[in-house]
C-alpha cells in the first residue's frame, strides 16, 4: 500500500509539470526566440527567480497580460539553478504558465550582457520588443506597476 501511495504521488507530480517544457538556453538561444515572432507579436521577456519575492509578485500580472493580448508573446526566463528545475516546473504550472519557458543555462555575466548590455543583473528583469522590427522599445529592472507593463506592451505592438 505504502509503495502504491509513493508511485502515485510521483506520477502526480510528473503529470503535474508535463505541461511545462523547461528548456535550459543561453542569452542568444532567447534572443533567437525572441527574433522568431518579429512581424508576428510584441514579445514581453521577463527573467525571474522563484527566489525573488518581487517576481513572484508581479508574475500572475504578467501571465495575465499575455492571455488577455493576442499580439503579445511573453516568454519567461528562470535564473534558478538547474538543480531546482522541478520547483521551477511546479511554480510556472501553478501559475496557468504552458508550453515552452526557458532556465538560464549560461554564466551570470555572459547571459547578463546577451540579453541587454545595460541590465546590472538585478531581478526581475523585463524587456519589450517590437512587433514589426524586433527592436527593443523598453526596459526595466525590479517590480514594476501594471501600468507601465500596458504602456510598453502598447507601444511593443504597435512598432
Amino acid at each position: 500500500m505504502k509503495r502504491t501511495i509513493l508511485i502515485y504521488i510521483f506520477l502526480l507530480q510528473l503529470f503535474a509539470c508535463a505541461g511545462v517544457a523547461l528548456v535550459p538556453a543561453s542569452a542568444e538561444t532567447i534572443m533567437s526566440e525572441v527574433q522568431r515572432t518579429k512581424g508576428t507579436h510584441a514579445v514581453l521577456l521577463n527573467v525571474w527567480a522563484t527566489s525573488c519575492a518581487p517576481c513572484v509578485a508581479e508574475f500572475p500580472a504578467i501571465v495575465e497580460l499575455g492571455e488577455n493580448n493576442s499580439k503579445l508573446h511573453v516568454l519567461f526566463v528562470s535564473t534558478d539553478f538547474p538543480e531546482y528545475e522541478k520547483r521551477v516546473k511546479q511554480f510556472l504550472q501553478q501559475n496557468g504558465v504552458a508550453g515552452k519557458s526557458f532556465i538560464k543555462s549560461q554564466k551570470d555575466q555572459a547571459f547578463i550582457n546577451g540579453l541587454h548590455p545595460d541590465w546590472s543583473g538585478a531581478l526581475p528583469f523585463t524587456i519589450l520588443f517590437a512587433k514589426n522590427s524586433g527592436d527593443v522599445v523598453d526596459y526595466w529592472e525590479g517590480e514594476q506597476p501594471e501600468i507601465r507593463f500596458k504602456t510598453a506592451i502598447e507601444r511593443a505592438i504597435n512598432l
